[in-house]
């Protein structure tokens, strides 16, 4: 019974203690609450209260950015503005000098136009020159004579110009004075016609025709130089004969299409020659004249120095003996200085001595000097 009523008591005294402890965590549960609440309002407040300072201070830097970053914009503005100007200006300036170059430019053009014109008269001209033999021949000498004057020739000295030579009838263009009365001759007169109808023509078939009659001209004129004694041993002359080309591009075209020519040319002694190549060769042969000269001028100077030598020994002796000469006539000139005027000063210096002493006795006496005796002779009485 006893056991029961403990049982009893125990499971009342725990049911005492359940409800007092769960009406005292209700209590803690209220103050706890009522603590939390409390604390996340002032949090809330103090929050809000921060993120007011931060709105504030971020607001019043956003604003001074928002300053700066304006002036920033007006200055990148005017530099525009200003660079705009600059550009504006430059293009004014640009349609200016344009129109000032387009105005040189269409001047420019008309001068051309008109040169263009005379060098369509002049080709021409020069087209009907070339069809013409006589004045394809003149024409070939004024380029000759163009060249001889660059190179420094002078005509009656260092050329004849269409001399007939002595010994035969022919005659050629230029004839070169060359040292030892030595001569080299050159014709000037080249066939050019069927050149020039080869250039004129368009069809190939053609063409080729007048190329090859062109060729076989040249050569026919190399064959017609070598039968006109150009070479002759009688007149001095070298054993080879120039044939002038006066056309840089024809020397060219007859290299480029016959390469033989040349070679063949040079077995039959003759040299063709264009303005470059005469020129060259007219320099060789100024040189050897200029060392020709060079060396008999040396001849003629050693000569006069042999003479020279000669009387340079003969001049040296002269001036060996007037130096004997002159070193007499010194030591005779130190004896007319020395002894010979001592001699006479000691002779003049006696004669001076006796013309004091003669004239100190013809003075007659003072008076004071012949007072001196009466007193003396008185004064002894």
């Amino acid at each position: 019974m006893s056991a029961m009523y403990f049982a009893a008591g125990f499971v009342l005294g725990a049911f005492l203690v359940y409800l007092i402890t769960r009406l005292h965590q209700k209590d803690v549960e209220k103050s706890f609450s009522a603590l939390s609440l409390d604390a996340l309002r002032r949090n809330s407040e103090d929050f809000l209260k921060l993120a007011g300072e931060a709105l504030s201070r971020q607001t019043q830097t956003g604003a001074n950015d928002l300053d700066v970053r304006k002036k920033l914009i007006d200055q990148s503005l005017e530099t525009i503005n200003s660079e705009i100007q600059k550009v504006k200006q430059c293009v004014t300036d640009f349609d200016s000098k344009s129109e000032q170059k387009f105005g040189k430019v269409s001047e420019q053009l008309r001068l051309t136009a008109e040169q263009t014109g005379k060098l369509q008269d002049t080709a021409y001209k020069l087209q009907s020159t070339l069809a013409n033999n006589k004045e394809r021949g003149q024409w070939g000498e004024r380029m000759a004579e163009d060249v001889l004057r660059f190179a420094g020739f002078v005509e009656g000295i260092n050329y004849l110009k269409q001399k007939t030579q002595e010994t035969a009838s022919s005659r050629p263009d230029y004839t070169f004075l060359l040292p030892q009365d030595l001569k080299l001759n050159m014709d000037v007169k080249f066939p050019l016609s069927s050149y020039s109808q080869y250039m004129d023509e368009a069809a190939d078939v053609v063409k080729e025709a007048r190329k090859q009659q062109f060729l076989k001209d040249v050569r026919q004129r190399i064959k017609e130089v070598t039968t006109r004694d150009y070479i002759n041993p009688q007149e001095k002359t070298l054993d080879y004969v120039l044939v002038f080309v006066p056309n840089e591009q024809v020397y060219c075209f007859i290299n480029e299409n016959d390469g033989s020519m040349m070679d063949d040319a040079l077995k039959s002694r003759v040299v063709l020659c264009s303005p470059l190549t005469l020129y060259a060769i007219l320099a060789v042969i100024r040189k050897a004249v200029d060392n020709f000269n060079l060396s008999k001028t040396a001849a003629d100077i050693m000569g006069h120095l042999g003479e020279f030598d000669k009387q340079w020994l003969e001049f040296k002796k002269c001036m060996e003996a007037t130096g004997k000469h002159l070193e007499l006539a010194q030591a005779e000139f130190q004896k007319l200085t020395a002894t010979r005027t001592r001699m006479l000063e000691r002779s003049l210096k006696h004669i001076s001595d006796l013309r004091a002493r003669q004239g100190s006795e013809l003075e007659p006496p003072s008076e004071s000097v012949a007072a001196e005796p009466a007193e003396s002779g008185g004064q002894t009485a």
